[in-house]
């Protein structure tokens, strides 16, 4: 096989199949758990909360791109701080830690929330060692799909991806037109509300948009990268705001906020059972189930091409960096393996605020690296300025809301970044005396 036809073998993904990795890697256990949070901080300013986190998203994809035509590589976050700054190993080692471990805890996340939601129908629904399994297993099933065929897996993110956007287009119809109150009602009833509050949950929710970087991990793969992947990646950004918005919308005037709270990503199921009855409730599971399906594969698939990437630099074990027809299967089989040990730890919940810090803070650092190196990527000075001001605030902001909330989930998520950063450090000391 030639050289020409073997790129042109691979080259499996357009527009369509990106913009459905994308949403999958975006729109899954997320919709379904941010509500309640919150719901539970700024009330009926919800909405807005999450206008304004897919808003700091769009910031932090602008420099994505621009890294992303420059480079053309797949390593993505990690690939472009090391090419950025070549004589910083130990900075790009302890990137490439960090935003791994950032995507395994959200594909942790994915497959504990399709089990609640698989089981949510049994005698069983809250026995958790049933959740487990279930979780286990499905994570199993997408591995094998992304070990399978990168064309396969496609097509299948993109019926899962697209049949989810129908069903929850469909719920966000239902719920606003059953509306049981309205917008300046809500606003009326709810008091004062800080802008404090509002900007601490945009960042919070920030991890529900962090999937638009898997399309970069599909570089290689793409046909014509330098067009298609900025398409597809601002495309589904809209989509998912769109989404989360609307949706956000319809949850609010028809759930009673108490509900939202106890119940949080249960809230639609059960909002949905109120009024539909059980149509409309399974409903919801359904599309929670595509949704975080679609997430999981999705996740798997961008995130192990970043492992491959790291480990063939040697800041991973070399086990990882090994592929077959191009697929790093052990990098996706590592994935799904240390995802189903955090299913097994539970406690994912501080798990998913430490992966919506771990986002924003290397977003962050691809910012600086961009305006770094603005005049090579075409970059607007104003508006990389801008996404750096604005993602460090985030990442402040939420440290603040665990300081003074949370303090124990902060030293649970201060003792995590000490192993990761002392697993980065050793690693790159080990490349540095191969090297030399």
């Amino acid at each position: 096989m030639t050289q020409l036809n073997y790129q042109k073998r691979f080259k499996d993904l357009g527009v369509v199949e990106l913009v459905a990795i994308a949403l999958g890697g975006m729109v899954g256990g997320g919709i379904f758990s941010i509500l309640g949070v919150s719901v539970s901080m700024v009330g009926p300013y919800t909405p807005v909360a999450i206008l304004l986190g897919g808003l700091l998203a769009f910031l932090a994809a602008y420099s994505y791109v621009q890294l992303s035509n420059y480079y053309k590589d797949e390593g993505a976050t990690y690939a472009f701080y090391k090419l950025t700054f070549p004589h910083s190993p130990f900075a790009a080692s302890l990137i490439g830690w960090w935003v791994v471990f950032g995507y395994i805890s959200t594909l942790a996340l994915y497959a504990y929330t399709f089990a609640a939601y698989a089981i949510s129908g049994f005698s069983f629904a809250d026995v958790e060692w049933a959740r487990k399994i279930v979780a286990g297993s499905i994570i199993l099933i997408f591995m094998l799909i992304n070990i399978w065929s990168v064309k396969g897996m496609g097509k299948i993110e993109d019926i899962m991806v697209y049949s989810k956007l129908v069903i929850l287009a469909i719920i966000s119809f239902v719920l606003i037109n059953n509306s049981q109150t309205t917008l300046p009602v809500l606003f009326e009833s709810a008091g004062e509300t800080s802008l404090l509050a509002i900007f601490i949950v945009a960042s919070v929710t920030f991890v529900a948009y962090e999937g638009f970087q898997l399309v970069i991990n599909a570089v290689n793969e793409t046909e014509n990268p330098e067009r298609n992947i900025p398409i597809a990646i601002y495309t589904a950004l809209f989509i998912a705001i769109l989404i989360y918005v609307v949706i956000s919308v319809g949850a609010i005037l028809t759930i009673p906020f108490d509900q939202i709270i106890e119940r949080k990503e249960y809230a639609l199921a059960a909002g949905a059972g109120q009024i539909l009855g059980r149509w409309g409730s399974n409903l919801v599971i359904i599309g929670a189930l595509l949704a975080t399906s679609s997430a999981i594969s999705g996740t798997l698939f961008g995130a192990s091409r970043q492992v491959s990437s790291i480990a063939s630099d040697g800041y991973f074990p070399r086990l990882f960096a090994h592929r077959v027809n191009n697929i790093p299967i052990f990098a996706i089989i590592g994935m799904a393996f240390f995802a189903f040990l955090l299913v097994l730890a539970g406690n994912l919940q501080v798990i998913l605020e430490f992966g919506s810090f771990t986002f924003l803070l290397v977003s962050l650092l691809m910012a600086y690296a961009n305006f770094t190196i603005r005049d090579s990527t075409n970059s607007s000075r104003f508006v990389t300025t801008i996404a750096i001001v604005g993602l460090l605030v985030g990442a402040l902001l939420i440290l603040y809301y665990e300081l003074v909330y949370q303090p124990v989930q902060l030293v649970f998520i201060t003792t995590l970044y000490f192993l990761l950063t002392v697993s980065a450090w050793l690693y790159s000391k080990r490349k540095a005396r191969k090297d030399g």
